[in-house]
Order: C-alpha cells, then sequence, then structure tokens
C-alpha cells in the first residue's frame, strides 16, 4: 500500500508542480554555471548505493562531503543556493527518486555514500532495511539541528511505529516545518 501511495502522490505532485520545477531548472541555470540538477551517490535500503537527484545548490567545484563538515558551507552555496535550501525546493527532483522506487515520501533520509558513522550506526540498529525517504521522523523532530546518535534513535523509533497513519502525521509536520523553515541551519 505504500508505494502505491508514493507512485501515486509523487504523479500528482509532478503535475501539480511542473511549472514552478521548469522555473527553477531555469533559475538554476541562469544563476550559475553548472546542471539545474545535481546527482549524489547516496545510501539506500540495505545500504545499496543509488543516484538521488536535487535541484545543484552549490557550486559545482563543492567537495563531496555532508555540508556540516565544510568549513565555512555558505561560502559554496549558488546566488539560488540559500533560497533552495531553506524553502527545501532543492528535494523536489526526488520525486523522480520515488517513483523509481529508490526513495518513499516517508523513510529515513538518505545518508551520502561516505557518511560511513551514520551508516554504520543504521545497519546496526536495521534502519538500513527501511526505503529512505524524502522526509522522517528524525527532520520533524530536529532536520539539520540533531547530531547522528540521536538522528538515528528517532529513526529507530520510526522503524517500529511505522504505519500508513504514522506517515501522514509525518507529511503534516513536515508541511509545517517547511512552511516555517525550522530547523534549517543552511
Amino acid at each position: 500500500m505504500k508505494r502505491v501511495f508514493d507512485w501515486g502522490l509523487a504523479l500528482l505532485a509532478a503535475i501539480c508542480l511542473a511549472i514552478p520545477i521548469l522555473a527553477l531548472v531555469c533559475a538554476v541555470r541562469w544563476t550559475s554555471p553548472g546542471p539545474a540538477i545535481y546527482w549524489s551517490d547516496r545510501v539506500g535500503r540495505h545500504n545499496r548505493i543509488f543516484k538521488m537527484p536535487k535541484f545543484r545548490s552549490m557550486r559545482v567545484d563543492t567537495p563531496a562531503v555532508a555540508t556540516h563538515l565544510l568549513d565555512n558551507p555558505t561560502q559554496w552555496l549558488t546566488p539560488m543556493g540559500s533560497f533552495l535550501r531553506k524553502s527545501s525546493l532543492d528535494e523536489l527532483p526526488q520525486l523522480w527518486s520515488i517513483f523509481k522506487g529508490d526513495m518513499s515520501f516517508v523513510g529515513p533520509r538518505p545518508a551520502l555514500f561516505n557518511q560511513d558513522d551514520l551508516i554504520a550506526l543504521r545497519t546496526e540498529k536495521g534502519i538500513d532495511a527501511l526505503v529512505p525517504g524524502l522526509t522522517g521522523w528524525a527532520q520533524v523532530n530536529g532536520r539539520d539541528e540533531l547530531p547522528i546518535p540521536q538522528k538515528v534513535a528517532f529513526e529507530e523509533e520510526y522503524l517500529y511505529k511505522k504505519s500508513f497513519l504514522f506517515d501522514i502525521k509525518i507529511l503534516w509536520l513536515t508541511a509545517m516545518k517547511v512552511l516555517t523553515k525550522k530547523g534549517v541551519s543552511h
């Protein structure tokens, strides 16, 4: 049922957001050199690597590490980067990953391929069995502000409490967080 819900909602969102998505593609291309979409190697279900698309918010010469590991993340942002990240619009291309089945609307956020500490802790707790999500229980409880062990604790709680109604609650809470930009640090 979750896969059918994800696919249907992704299709509806893609149709409703087609014009804004095209406008963002143009805006990213016009304001900085490089492609509009950045394909990031991410860790999916059972620690399988997949290519996850995002609107490019960082310069093309940015080191391939988690943003919080950069000395001065703002120096790497494109002119549109801060707006894309704070509004979470950089995540819209992930609808493609949801269509493909690499992602779900709700689940743990997919780790970067080189976030060894996060990947190891998730694997230890069995969280790697979940399909990663566009949003998740950890995101609505702290987003960028959570240290890895606390983030994994929320993801483990989701693993044991997951249900359709819990997913709807997380989607609702995510919408409220995005609208208020609460918990976004860059």
